[in-house]
């Protein structure tokens, strides 16, 4: 699968999965299947009420961590929440992300780019 090189350095997929409307036990399948597959990137959010399906979905690939590229955004109303982030990655059952971004430029959106 082709890669696009990051500013920061990070290589991540062109291609991925995204989680949009998936209910739980969508979310987990299409996840873990997609990434038997040969998909690499996983995308979700905390809006989607789908992060702990997509982290079962991740560990039952039998993929490492470090071989899933996973993209994630916080939701206005979790930019001033100072825990967010750490919310997210116990939700997902990972210590880490390789993107966090804001899911739109709304209400305190400064207060989310902090969190970044």
């Amino acid at each position: 699968m082709e890669n696009l090189t990051l500013n920061n350095g990070l290589q991540c997929p062109v291609i991925g999965i995204g989680t949009f409307m998936l209910a739980p036990s969508d979310a987990q399948n299409s996840v873990r299947e997609a990434l038997k597959t040969g998909y690499s990137l996983v995308d979700t959010a905390n809006a989607y009420v789908n992060e702990r399906a997509v982290g079962r979905g991740i560990r039952e690939s039998g993929l490492k961590r470090e071989e899933v590229f996973i993209s994630t955004k916080l939701w206005p109303s979790e930019y001033e929440n100072d825990n967010a982030v750490e919310e997210t990655l116990a939700r997902l059952g990972v210590d880490f992300v390789d993107l966090l971004y804001i899911h739109q430029p709304a209400g305190n959106w400064l207060a989310g780019y902090r969190q970044l």
